[in-house]
């Protein structure tokens, strides 16, 4: 009986073994997949969930896949982070394991596209910005600043040191530059595109923000246009529209989802 139990053991965990290991040579196929149709800088992470892995192959369902994969566009200097979360993935066997397969209906798709801190430092030409989160008090719909959209996360703190030479207040006309100031700016998404609008300067008490230079009057226009951009998303990845803009961490996170959608492998990015 001893000997017995102890085969069962050794068995189960071989079935275990090679359970885990097919999973992770089908995530290796669908990751190669994805970098030669998406024309990828590497291999994107790819996910599979559930155990076991081998009665979601039988069914040609599988439960839940993430993939993350770091990609480039033109308009954005750097890296982006590109991400999806696929629930309810029908695959066949024989197109898991064919790295032809281009098109994968599935029952639910969410996708999010992240701009790190160095990036939002390049995209605003201000190496050392930093970006906090604070309450919303504006609820009109514009955010304060005269546009169109939707405040979706409330207000930003934008903080960095402005370009240029030393910023001498005291001299009118002196030119910007050298020293860290912090705006006030609405986060909005407005269609396929996500607005950040300077208001106003930020005279809050966060012990995370460092105190800022004063701005003379006559250059506070400009140093509010410094901090304000307007990032086209293009479209999410396998073509998902916006739904939704929020800062997380520092980042910028634009989200999006869908059902009972068929993706196209070769459009987690697209130029």
């Amino acid at each position: 009986m001893r000997k017995l139990i102890i085969g069962l053991l050794v068995l189960a965990g071989l079935v275990v073994v090679i359970d885990f290991g097919a999973a992770a040579y089908s995530e290796y196929r669908v990751s190669r997949a994805l970098r030669e149709g998406a024309d990828l800088i590497a291999d994107p992470q790819v996910t599979i969930y559930g155990f076991p892995f081998f009665g979601q192959v039988l069914e040609s369902r599988f439960q839940n896949v993430d993939i993350r994969a770091r990609i480039v566009r033109p308009d954005i200097p750097g890296e982006i982070s590109a991400e999806a979360t696929l629930t309810g993935v029908h695959l066949p066997l024989g197109d898991l394991v064919d790295s032809s397969v281009r098109r994968v209906p599935v029952e639910r798709v969410e996708g999010r596209m992240r701009l790190e801190p160095t990036e939002l430092g390049r995209l605003f030409k201000i190496p050392d910005l930093q970006v906090h989160s604070r309450p919303a008090d504006k609820s009109d719909g514009t955010g304060g600043s005269g546009g169109s959209g939707m405040t979706t996360a409330g207000a930003l703190v934008l903080t960095g040191t402005l370009p240029g030479t030393p910023l001498a207040s005291t001299v009118p006309g002196a030119p910007l530059g050298g020293d860290k100031v912090s705006v006030q700016a609405d986060l909005l998404l407005d269609g396929d595109q996500v607005r950040i609008v300077a208001t106003g300067f930020y005279r809050g008490t966060s012990t995370e923000l460092t105190p800022t230079a004063v701005v003379p009057e006559a250059d506070r226009p400009a140093v509010l246009e410094l901090f304000t951009r307007t990032i086209d998303t293009k479209e999410l990845p396998f073509g998902l529209r916006p739904t939704k803009v929020s800062a997380q961490g520092g980042q910028i996170v634009v989200e999006g989802k869908g059902e009972n959608v068929t993706i196209d492998l070769d459009r987690l990015q697209r130029p």
